[in-house]
């Protein structure tokens, strides 16, 4: 049964008086160090020296620091910098961290998997915003927010839960509702979400589904359009309203494909995969391969990365999307490198 805390318990958070400190300023860093000092809370950047988004936060009207010197004597140290830059990062503000600081992550990787081990003296909590950080700041700056997940893994002070969830508050989430959790459940749900289905699972559908049409004689641009293009109104539909939603505006034909056809795609064998996969990730075989991965420089990362975009469905959809005038400046996004 799904535990929301009510409206009293986000009311009676609390971070008064505290200095927050946010440590990255990517989409999640930039847009919660925004929605918290928007809410009245002391905020302040710190950004890995020579970064990308130093002119950003200052742009947004943020003085940025070294990460060592924003986290020296804060009371909460929010970790938003990618998982593996965490562990090496924690390593540098340790020891400018005073007695009773929060630590605050937005994903529960490096506690749950014991690559950082904070101090005993350390409250560690998560606040887990369930949205893109363009999202988060977009609804709240309308009035509304995302909903979020919130845990205690270390409570040295008593206060750690009260500071989590006056920041969830501080993000808005306390209108769209923030859902108890611990850091087990939310690091080996969003690991299996990513791998299994929204990311791993996704593409490599589309990619089989553009494989089977061009290999059978159709053309590319035609198998872009039905396998990868046209995807994005069935999840829209899946977002608005779910399953239900889906098969109320899709065609009777669509329907009657879906219910008689997508077992024999995404079938028994399929969901024993992802049980794997699930275990992989629940007994930290998945952590120590990505962790081992990323400590050797990632060749075999970059490698896969690469491959998969150079498929020539990426190549066939960089030219039709030129077609798209909707798309703007959202058509090609900078690639990540280990």
């Amino acid at each position: 049964m799904a535990e929301w805390f009510s409206q009293d318990e986000l009311a009676n958070g609390s971070l008064d008086g505290k200095r927050i400190a946010v440590l990255g300023y990517g989409s999640q860093g930039r847009a919660q160090a925004l929605n918290l000092r928007d809410s009245g809370l002391d905020v302040g950047v710190g950004i890995r020296a020579g970064g990308p988004s130093s002119a950003r936060a200052v742009d947004d009207g943020f003085s940025p620091q070294s990460m060592e010197d924003a986290a020296d004597g804060a009371d909460l140290v929010a970790m938003l910098m990618p998982d593996m830059a965490q562990p090496k990062s924690y390593e540098a503000i340790k020891g400018g961290l005073k007695s009773g600081a929060t630590l605050l992550f937005s994903h529960g990787f490096n506690i749950h998997y014991k690559t950082i081990a904070p101090d005993p003296s350390f409250n560690v909590a998560m606040v887990a915003p369930k949205s893109p950080g363009r999202l988060v700041r977009m609804e709240y700056e309308i009035g509304r927010g995302v909903p979020c997940l919130v845990a205690v893994h270390q409570d040295a002070t008593g206060e750690a839960l009260r500071q989590a969830l006056a920041y969830a508050t501080g993000l808005g989430g306390h209108h769209a509702g923030v859902l108890k959790t611990t850091f087990e459940e939310e690091t080996e749900t969003d690991l299996f979400g990513e791998q299994a289905v929204l990311c791993g699972g996704a593409s490599e559908l589309v990619i089989k589904g553009f494989e089977t049409l061009v290999e059978a004689g159709y053309q590319p641009e035609a198998a872009y359009f039905e396998c990868l293009h046209e995807l994005k109104l069935i999840v829209d539909l899946f977002y608005e309203g779910g399953i239900t939603r889906m098969l109320e505006f899709v065609s009777d034909t669509a329907k009657y494909g879906d219910l008689t056809r997508g077992k024999r795609v995404v079938n028994d064998e399929t969901k024993a995969e992802m049980r794997k996969i699930l275990d992989e990730i629940r007994d930290g075989r998945f952590a120590k391969e990505w962790t081992d991965e990323w400590n050797a420089g990632g060749t075999r990362y970059d490698e896969l990365r690469r491959a998969k975009e150079q498929h020539q469905i990426e190549e066939v959809g960089k030219e039709l999307r030129k077609r798209m005038s909707w798309l703007g400046q959202h058509q090609e996004q900078p690639k990540a490198t280990a």
